[in-house]
């Protein structure tokens, strides 16, 4: 997985957690920043994309890891 600045380990929580967490994160990171969640719930692979292009914060990256879900998404200018 490419750089981040934070990382956000929601495994084992299920929707709409890891979307909820990941916008919290968000908030307080600055354009530009990157945040890197994990996730285990099978829904992510949908919310996670749906929430990157709806809230205009780039999805960058997506990979899986030990059964684990990677997003790395970074903070947009909005």
């Amino acid at each position: 997985m490419s750089n981040f600045d934070v990382e956000l380990d929601a495994s084992g929580l299920n929707c709409p957690l890891p979307v909820l967490k990941a916008r919290k994160a968000l908030s307080s990171m600055s354009p530009g920043q990157r945040l890197l969640l994990i996730a285990t719930d099978k829904g992510a692979e949908k919310d996670i994309p749906a929430f990157s292009n709806i809230t205009g914060n780039p999805l960058i990256e997506t990979s899986e890891k030990d059964g684990k879900l990677h997003f790395l998404i970074e903070k947009g200018e909005g």
